[in-house]
Protein backbone atom coordinates (compact mmCIF):
# COMPACT_ATOMS: atom_id res chain seq x y z
CA UNK A 1 0.00 0.00 0.00
CA UNK A 2 1.14 3.90 -0.98
CA UNK A 3 0.84 5.69 2.23
CA UNK A 4 1.82 9.54 2.93
CA UNK A 5 1.77 11.31 5.38
CA UNK A 6 2.18 14.69 6.28
CA UNK A 7 4.11 16.87 9.08
CA UNK A 8 4.61 19.93 7.81
CA UNK A 9 6.85 21.38 10.66
CA UNK A 10 8.13 18.07 12.10
CA UNK A 11 10.50 16.58 10.49
CA UNK A 12 11.09 12.69 11.09
CA UNK A 13 14.91 12.92 10.21
CA UNK A 14 15.10 15.27 13.12
CA UNK A 15 14.25 12.75 15.48
CA UNK A 16 17.82 10.58 15.00
CA UNK A 17 19.25 13.85 16.63
CA UNK A 18 18.37 15.67 19.64
CA UNK A 19 14.99 16.86 20.34
CA UNK A 20 13.95 19.89 22.62
CA UNK A 21 13.82 23.15 20.77
CA UNK A 22 10.65 25.16 21.10
CA UNK A 23 8.89 23.19 18.03
CA UNK A 24 10.40 19.95 18.53
CA UNK A 25 9.62 16.78 20.00
CA UNK A 26 7.35 14.63 20.27
CA UNK A 27 5.65 14.60 16.98
CA UNK A 28 8.86 14.35 15.15
CA UNK A 29 9.54 10.52 17.13
CA UNK A 30 6.25 9.89 16.24
CA UNK A 31 6.08 10.00 13.09
CA UNK A 32 9.58 8.55 12.63
CA UNK A 33 8.85 5.57 14.39
CA UNK A 34 5.32 4.85 12.71
CA UNK A 35 6.43 5.42 9.11
CA UNK A 36 9.67 3.13 9.42
CA UNK A 37 7.01 0.26 11.23
CA UNK A 38 4.43 0.83 8.24
CA UNK A 39 8.09 0.36 5.89
CA UNK A 40 9.00 -2.48 7.79
CA UNK A 41 5.48 -4.47 7.30
CA UNK A 42 5.93 -3.87 3.99
CA UNK A 43 4.10 -0.66 2.67
CA UNK A 44 5.59 2.17 0.53
CA UNK A 45 5.88 5.70 2.95
CA UNK A 46 6.47 9.01 1.44
CA UNK A 47 6.12 11.61 4.32
CA UNK A 48 6.23 15.27 3.69
CA UNK A 49 7.31 18.12 5.50
CA UNK A 50 8.57 21.78 5.07
CA UNK A 51 12.09 22.31 3.42
CA UNK A 52 13.10 24.50 6.41
CA UNK A 53 16.73 24.64 4.96
CA UNK A 54 18.34 25.78 1.35
CA UNK A 55 20.92 23.05 1.24
CA UNK A 56 17.92 19.81 2.17
CA UNK A 57 17.92 17.45 -0.96
CA UNK A 58 14.63 17.06 -2.48
CA UNK A 59 14.05 13.53 -0.83
CA UNK A 60 16.04 11.29 1.83
CA UNK A 61 15.63 7.74 2.53
CA UNK A 62 14.57 7.43 6.10
CA UNK A 63 14.08 3.97 6.43
CA UNK A 64 13.62 0.61 4.28
CA UNK A 65 10.41 1.81 1.78
CA UNK A 66 10.42 5.27 4.08
CA UNK A 67 11.46 8.48 1.89
CA UNK A 68 11.00 12.00 3.30
CA UNK A 69 10.44 14.72 0.71
CA UNK A 70 11.34 18.61 1.42
CA UNK A 71 8.06 20.54 0.08
CA UNK A 72 9.08 23.78 -0.94
CA UNK A 73 6.46 26.13 0.93
CA UNK A 74 7.45 29.61 2.28
CA UNK A 75 11.12 30.18 2.75
CA UNK A 76 13.89 27.66 2.97
CA UNK A 77 14.58 28.38 6.39
CA UNK A 78 13.24 27.93 10.27
CA UNK A 79 9.82 29.28 10.82
CA UNK A 80 8.04 28.82 14.27
CA UNK A 81 5.04 26.30 13.51
CA UNK A 82 2.54 29.04 14.36
CA UNK A 83 3.43 31.07 11.85
CA UNK A 84 2.98 29.05 9.53
CA UNK A 85 -0.94 28.68 8.34
CA UNK A 86 -0.06 31.23 5.27
CA UNK A 87 2.10 28.79 3.66
CA UNK A 88 0.03 26.06 3.55
CA UNK A 89 -2.06 26.81 0.20
CA UNK A 90 1.36 26.59 -1.14
CA UNK A 91 2.26 23.25 0.29
CA UNK A 92 -1.59 21.65 -0.61
CA UNK A 93 -0.60 22.30 -4.05
CA UNK A 94 2.24 21.07 -4.00
CA UNK A 95 0.73 17.80 -2.83
CA UNK A 96 -1.94 17.99 -5.37
CA UNK A 97 0.34 18.18 -8.07
CA UNK A 98 2.11 15.09 -6.82
CA UNK A 99 -0.93 13.24 -6.25
CA UNK A 100 -2.54 13.85 -9.32
CA UNK A 101 0.21 11.59 -11.23
CA UNK A 102 0.30 9.31 -8.42
CA UNK A 103 -2.10 9.47 -5.82
CA UNK A 104 -1.74 7.19 -2.51
CA UNK A 105 -3.89 4.69 -1.52
CA UNK A 106 -4.32 6.48 1.97
CA UNK A 107 -2.88 9.92 3.57
CA UNK A 108 -2.13 10.60 7.55
CA UNK A 109 -2.02 14.01 8.06
CA UNK A 110 -0.24 14.76 11.80
CA UNK A 111 -1.48 18.44 13.39
CA UNK A 112 -4.10 20.77 12.10
CA UNK A 113 -1.96 22.51 9.34
CA UNK A 114 -1.04 19.25 7.82
CA UNK A 115 -4.86 18.12 7.45
CA UNK A 116 -5.40 21.32 6.18
CA UNK A 117 -2.79 21.05 3.25
CA UNK A 118 -3.73 17.31 2.39
CA UNK A 119 -7.65 17.85 2.61
CA UNK A 120 -6.96 20.26 -0.08
CA UNK A 121 -4.68 18.10 -1.76
CA UNK A 122 -6.95 14.73 -1.83
CA UNK A 123 -10.37 15.84 -3.59
CA UNK A 124 -7.68 17.07 -6.67
CA UNK A 125 -6.37 13.72 -7.08
CA UNK A 126 -7.35 12.62 -10.99
CA UNK A 127 -7.60 9.43 -10.58
CA UNK A 128 -10.05 9.52 -7.76
CA UNK A 129 -10.28 10.54 -4.14
CA UNK A 130 -7.23 10.24 -1.73
CA UNK A 131 -8.77 9.76 1.85
CA UNK A 132 -7.37 11.38 4.70
CA UNK A 133 -6.74 9.83 8.46
CA UNK A 134 -5.75 13.11 10.70
CA UNK A 135 -3.93 12.77 13.74
CA UNK A 136 -4.20 16.30 15.56
CA UNK A 137 -1.61 15.81 18.22
CA UNK A 138 -3.03 18.67 20.31
CA UNK A 139 -6.49 20.80 19.84
CA UNK A 140 -6.44 25.02 19.44
CA UNK A 141 -9.40 24.87 21.91
CA UNK A 142 -7.09 23.18 24.77
CA UNK A 143 -4.76 25.20 24.10
CA UNK A 144 -6.63 28.42 23.94
CA UNK A 145 -8.85 27.31 27.19
CA UNK A 146 -5.48 27.11 29.20
CA UNK A 147 -2.82 29.28 27.49
CA UNK A 148 -5.30 32.39 27.37
CA UNK A 149 -3.61 35.40 25.90
CA UNK A 150 -0.17 33.65 25.45
CA UNK A 151 -1.63 31.01 22.79
CA UNK A 152 0.16 32.15 19.99
CA UNK A 153 -1.79 29.96 17.77
CA UNK A 154 -3.49 32.11 14.55
CA UNK A 155 -6.98 32.77 15.29
CA UNK A 156 -8.51 30.52 12.69
CA UNK A 157 -7.15 27.41 14.47
CA UNK A 158 -9.97 26.73 15.94
CA UNK A 159 -12.59 27.23 13.13
CA UNK A 160 -10.05 25.38 10.51
CA UNK A 161 -9.82 22.30 13.32
CA UNK A 162 -13.78 21.91 13.18
CA UNK A 163 -13.17 21.98 9.41
CA UNK A 164 -10.71 19.65 9.44
CA UNK A 165 -12.39 16.87 12.03
CA UNK A 166 -15.60 17.26 9.75
CA UNK A 167 -13.72 16.74 6.74
CA UNK A 168 -11.58 13.41 7.64
CA UNK A 169 -12.51 10.57 6.67
CA UNK A 170 -10.99 9.06 10.10
CA UNK A 171 -9.61 10.75 12.68
CA UNK A 172 -7.14 9.16 15.42
CA UNK A 173 -7.22 10.15 18.42
CA UNK A 174 -4.66 9.39 21.37
CA UNK A 175 -6.90 9.51 24.45
CA UNK A 176 -10.75 9.35 25.64
CA UNK A 177 -10.22 13.01 26.74
CA UNK A 178 -9.78 14.00 22.95
CA UNK A 179 -12.97 12.50 21.93
CA UNK A 180 -14.65 14.47 24.46
CA UNK A 181 -13.24 17.98 22.87
CA UNK A 182 -13.93 16.57 19.23
CA UNK A 183 -17.75 16.10 20.04
CA UNK A 184 -17.95 19.26 21.30
CA UNK A 185 -16.75 20.78 18.12
CA UNK A 186 -19.31 19.28 16.20
CA UNK A 187 -16.56 15.91 14.87
CA UNK A 188 -18.88 13.07 14.58
CA UNK A 189 -17.21 10.45 16.84
CA UNK A 190 -18.12 7.74 14.87
CA UNK A 191 -15.64 8.64 12.69
CA UNK A 192 -12.68 8.66 16.06
CA UNK A 193 -10.96 5.58 17.04
CA UNK A 194 -8.77 5.89 20.26
CA UNK A 195 -5.38 4.43 19.52
CA UNK A 196 -3.38 5.86 22.53
CA UNK A 197 0.40 6.55 22.41
CA UNK A 198 2.24 3.89 24.16
CA UNK A 199 6.26 3.01 24.77
CA UNK A 200 8.70 1.86 22.43
CA UNK A 201 9.76 -1.29 24.14
CA UNK A 202 12.61 -1.60 21.86
CA UNK A 203 14.14 1.17 23.30
CA UNK A 204 12.71 2.14 26.75
CA UNK A 205 12.84 -1.82 28.36
CA UNK A 206 12.76 -1.71 32.34
CA UNK A 207 14.75 -5.24 31.96
CA UNK A 208 18.11 -3.72 30.36
CA UNK A 209 20.56 -2.63 32.62
CA UNK A 210 21.89 0.17 31.09
CA UNK A 211 21.49 3.37 33.50
CA UNK A 212 21.79 1.18 36.36
CA UNK A 213 19.56 1.72 39.47
CA UNK A 214 17.72 5.22 40.54
CA UNK A 215 20.84 7.05 41.74
CA UNK A 216 21.24 8.59 44.61
CA UNK A 217 24.47 11.35 45.56
CA UNK A 218 26.48 10.66 48.06
CA UNK A 219 24.11 13.18 50.47
CA UNK A 220 21.28 10.69 50.03
CA UNK A 221 19.42 12.97 47.28
CA UNK A 222 16.64 11.69 45.14
CA UNK A 223 17.00 12.46 41.60
CA UNK A 224 13.54 13.77 39.94
CA UNK A 225 13.71 14.29 36.30
CA UNK A 226 11.70 16.03 33.74
CA UNK A 227 12.17 15.65 30.20
CA UNK A 228 10.50 18.31 28.45
CA UNK A 229 10.77 21.05 25.48
CA UNK A 230 11.73 23.98 27.12
CA UNK A 231 8.59 26.47 26.56
CA UNK A 232 6.36 28.53 29.61
CA UNK A 233 3.10 26.57 28.64
CA UNK A 234 5.14 22.68 29.89
CA UNK A 235 5.29 23.87 33.25
CA UNK A 236 9.15 23.07 34.07
CA UNK A 237 8.56 26.22 36.42
CA UNK A 238 6.33 23.90 38.77
CA UNK A 239 8.51 21.61 39.51
CA UNK A 240 10.91 24.21 40.41
CA UNK A 241 9.28 25.36 42.77
CA UNK A 242 7.86 22.00 44.15
CA UNK A 243 11.21 20.66 45.01
CA UNK A 244 11.48 23.63 47.68
CA UNK A 245 9.06 21.32 49.60
CA UNK A 246 11.74 18.28 48.73
CA UNK A 247 14.96 18.76 50.63
CA UNK A 248 16.23 15.54 50.02
CA UNK A 249 15.79 15.74 46.42
CA UNK A 250 17.31 17.06 43.21
CA UNK A 251 15.86 18.06 39.77
CA UNK A 252 17.29 17.19 36.11
CA UNK A 253 15.55 19.34 33.82
CA UNK A 254 16.45 17.70 30.18
CA UNK A 255 15.58 19.49 27.01
CA UNK A 256 16.14 22.38 25.51
CA UNK A 257 19.47 23.89 23.21
CA UNK A 258 22.57 21.49 23.76
CA UNK A 259 24.30 22.33 27.06
CA UNK A 260 27.29 24.52 25.78
CA UNK A 261 24.33 26.79 24.13
CA UNK A 262 22.16 26.95 27.68
CA UNK A 263 23.14 30.34 28.81
CA UNK A 264 22.03 32.03 25.83
CA UNK A 265 19.07 30.49 26.02
CA UNK A 266 15.85 33.22 27.37
CA UNK A 267 13.77 30.10 28.71
CA UNK A 268 17.19 28.70 30.79
CA UNK A 269 17.30 32.17 32.17
CA UNK A 270 14.01 32.37 33.49
CA UNK A 271 13.96 28.80 34.89
CA UNK A 272 17.35 29.93 36.54
CA UNK A 273 15.80 33.16 38.05
CA UNK A 274 12.62 31.01 39.45
CA UNK A 275 15.17 28.32 40.93
CA UNK A 276 17.24 31.48 42.78
CA UNK A 277 13.19 32.93 43.68
CA UNK A 278 12.74 29.37 45.55
CA UNK A 279 15.83 28.78 46.84
CA UNK A 280 16.97 25.53 44.97
CA UNK A 281 19.10 26.83 42.81
CA UNK A 282 21.94 24.42 43.43
CA UNK A 283 19.96 21.62 43.27
CA UNK A 284 18.44 22.07 39.99
CA UNK A 285 20.80 20.54 37.00
CA UNK A 286 20.15 22.30 33.44
CA UNK A 287 20.91 18.84 31.44
CA UNK A 288 20.59 20.51 27.68
CA UNK A 289 19.01 18.50 24.51
CA UNK A 290 19.56 14.79 24.73
CA UNK A 291 19.85 12.36 22.19
CA UNK A 292 16.90 9.64 21.90
CA UNK A 293 19.01 6.75 22.66
CA UNK A 294 20.57 8.41 25.88
CA UNK A 295 17.14 8.98 27.03
CA UNK A 296 15.93 5.83 28.01
CA UNK A 297 19.31 5.70 30.60
CA UNK A 298 18.43 9.21 31.72
CA UNK A 299 15.10 7.82 33.18
CA UNK A 300 16.44 5.00 34.84
CA UNK A 301 19.05 6.90 36.87
CA UNK A 302 15.78 8.78 38.59
CA UNK A 303 13.99 7.87 41.47
CA UNK A 304 10.78 9.76 39.96
CA UNK A 305 10.12 11.01 36.21
CA UNK A 306 7.69 14.32 36.33
CA UNK A 307 5.09 14.71 33.90
CA UNK A 308 4.11 18.38 33.87
CA UNK A 309 0.30 20.00 33.81
CA UNK A 310 1.37 21.61 30.84
CA UNK A 311 1.90 18.13 28.96
CA UNK A 312 -1.05 16.13 27.33
CA UNK A 313 -2.60 13.46 29.37
CA UNK A 314 -1.19 10.49 27.14
CA UNK A 315 1.75 11.82 28.11
CA UNK A 316 0.85 10.87 31.28
CA UNK A 317 -0.43 7.56 30.55
CA UNK A 318 2.90 6.59 28.18
CA UNK A 319 4.93 7.32 31.87
CA UNK A 320 2.26 5.28 33.68
CA UNK A 321 2.79 2.39 31.50
CA UNK A 322 6.42 2.74 31.53
CA UNK A 323 6.52 3.23 34.86
CA UNK A 324 4.38 -0.19 35.33
CA UNK A 325 6.56 -2.07 32.71
CA UNK A 326 9.08 -1.77 35.58
CA UNK A 327 7.83 -3.59 38.30
CA UNK A 328 7.27 -6.66 35.88
CA UNK A 329 8.71 -7.91 32.38
CA UNK A 330 5.12 -8.76 30.91
CA UNK A 331 2.44 -6.81 31.27
CA UNK A 332 -0.62 -7.09 33.87
CA UNK A 333 -4.18 -8.36 33.08
CA UNK A 334 -5.73 -5.68 34.14
CA UNK A 335 -5.53 -2.53 32.57
CA UNK A 336 -4.91 -0.85 29.45
CA UNK A 337 -1.42 -1.54 27.70
CA UNK A 338 -1.11 0.31 24.04
CA UNK A 339 1.09 0.10 21.04
CA UNK A 340 3.97 2.33 21.03
CA UNK A 341 5.05 5.09 18.73
CA UNK A 342 6.04 2.36 16.32
CA UNK A 343 3.11 -0.31 17.49
CA UNK A 344 6.41 -2.10 17.09
CA UNK A 345 6.93 -5.94 17.77
CA UNK A 346 6.95 -6.54 21.73
CA UNK A 347 4.79 -4.14 22.40
CA UNK A 348 1.40 -5.20 23.76
CA UNK A 349 -2.44 -4.20 23.22
CA UNK A 350 -4.72 -5.29 25.34
CA UNK A 351 -8.07 -3.95 26.53
CA UNK A 352 -9.50 -4.04 30.22
CA UNK A 353 -11.33 -7.57 29.07
CA UNK A 354 -10.50 -11.27 29.79
CA UNK A 355 -8.03 -13.40 28.11
CA UNK A 356 -4.52 -13.41 26.50
CA UNK A 357 -3.01 -9.98 25.39
CA UNK A 358 -2.97 -9.90 21.94
CA UNK A 359 -0.99 -7.91 19.78
CA UNK A 360 -1.98 -5.14 17.04
CA UNK A 361 -0.79 -2.59 14.83
CA UNK A 362 -2.51 0.43 16.53
CA UNK A 363 -2.14 3.56 14.14
CA UNK A 364 -1.07 0.85 11.44
CA UNK A 365 -4.50 -0.34 11.61
CA UNK A 366 -6.72 2.61 11.20
CA UNK A 367 -5.10 4.25 8.66
CA UNK A 368 -5.55 0.64 6.80
CA UNK A 369 -8.98 0.87 7.39
CA UNK A 370 -9.20 4.12 6.22
CA UNK A 371 -7.58 3.79 2.58
CA UNK A 372 -10.11 0.78 2.17
CA UNK A 373 -13.42 2.19 2.99
CA UNK A 374 -12.67 5.52 0.73
CA UNK A 375 -14.52 8.86 1.19
CA UNK A 376 -17.31 7.96 -0.11
CA UNK A 377 -18.06 4.95 2.68
CA UNK A 378 -17.89 6.24 5.89
CA UNK A 379 -18.23 3.23 7.88
CA UNK A 380 -18.25 3.33 12.35
CA UNK A 381 -14.94 3.02 13.29
CA UNK A 382 -14.18 0.39 16.18
CA UNK A 383 -15.86 1.58 19.51
CA UNK A 384 -13.40 4.03 21.57
CA UNK A 385 -11.17 2.90 24.24
CA UNK A 386 -12.60 4.73 27.17
CA UNK A 387 -10.75 4.33 30.69
CA UNK A 388 -11.64 5.34 34.33
CA UNK A 389 -14.13 8.01 34.09
CA UNK A 390 -15.22 7.88 30.66
CA UNK A 391 -15.69 4.28 30.84
CA UNK A 392 -17.94 4.89 33.84
CA UNK A 393 -19.71 7.43 32.12
CA UNK A 394 -20.05 5.39 28.80
CA UNK A 395 -21.82 2.42 30.95
CA UNK A 396 -24.61 4.97 32.14
CA UNK A 397 -25.30 5.63 27.76
CA UNK A 398 -23.38 9.46 29.20
CA UNK A 399 -21.02 10.17 26.05
CA UNK A 400 -17.09 10.38 26.37
CA UNK A 401 -16.29 13.75 28.17
CA UNK A 402 -20.46 14.17 28.86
Amino acid sequence: MRIAMISEHASPLAAKGGLGGPDGGGQNVFVAELAAELGRQGHYVTVYTRRDAPALPRRVRLAPGVTVEHVPAGPPEHVPKDDLLPWMDDFGRYLRDRWSAEPPDVAHAHFWMSGLAALRAADAARERHVPVVETFHALGTVKRRHQGGKDTSPVERLRLERAIGRGADAIIATCSDEVGELAAMGVPVERVSVVPCGVDLRLFDPGRPAGGPPRADPDGRHRLVVLSRLVERKGVDTAIRALAHLPDAELAVAGGPPHGDLDADPEIRRLRRVAEEAGVAGRVDFVGRVARADVAPLLRSSSLVLTLPGTSRSGWCRWRRWRAASRSSRPRSAGIWTPSWTAAPGCWSRRATRGPPRRRSGSCWTIRRAARDGRRERRPGPRPLLVGADRRRHRRGVPPGG
